[in-house]
């Protein structure tokens, strides 16, 4: 089974097909709205625009187990993200990505290093997982890397659909 073929319900509720993504390259960042790094939204926006006709998406996953920053409701986090950053890439229901309760998505995008090695728990909101057209993990980027970054647009250009 491959990472898109995991079930997860979309934010506004009903199922988030993920597997309307095969063929595609897909930025999986577990995000939260009252973070230090909530600023990244802007950016994984305009990765968004800049490469959505390119067949890429941004998935957005709220996670509330860092620090609690991402409390709201469905309804509260897709109004915040459309109001103050202009959101528009799909977003899931909120999950948890580490412990007992660990979605099955995240288990298997954990096992994928970053480019220091590190593979397991996500470490904090906005670290980023890049899904190729094959639907296999191609990278992985800690939340301080910001999603415009070169390495991180270097990774996605590589394996967006030709």
């Amino acid at each position: 089974m491959s990472v898109l073929d995991t079930g997860i319900a979309a934010l506004a509720g009903g199922p988030a097909d993920l597997t309307q993504y095969k063929g595609k390259a897909v930025l999986i960042v577990n995000v939260a709205s009252k973070c230090g790094l909530t600023p990244q939204y802007a950016a994984l926006e305009e990765l968004q625009k800049r490469y959505a006709d390119r067949g890429f998406t941004v998935l957005g996953v709220p996670c509330n187990q860092f620090m609690g920053q991402e409390p709201g409701t469905a309804d509260e986090i897709a109004e915040f993200c459309s109001a103050t950053y202009g959101v528009t890439f799909p977003m899931t229901e909120k999950v948890d990505v580490n412990g007992t309760d660990r979605h099955p998505l995240y288990d298997q995008l954990v096992t994928t290093a970053d480019a220091e090695g590190h593979t397991g728990d996500v470490r904090w909101n906005f670290e980023k997982f890049l899904v190729g057209p094959d639907a296999t993990v191609t990278a992985r980027f800690s939340p301080q890397t910001e999603p415009d970054a070169d390495d991180v647009t270097t990774a996605i250009e590589s394996v967006l659909p030709r």
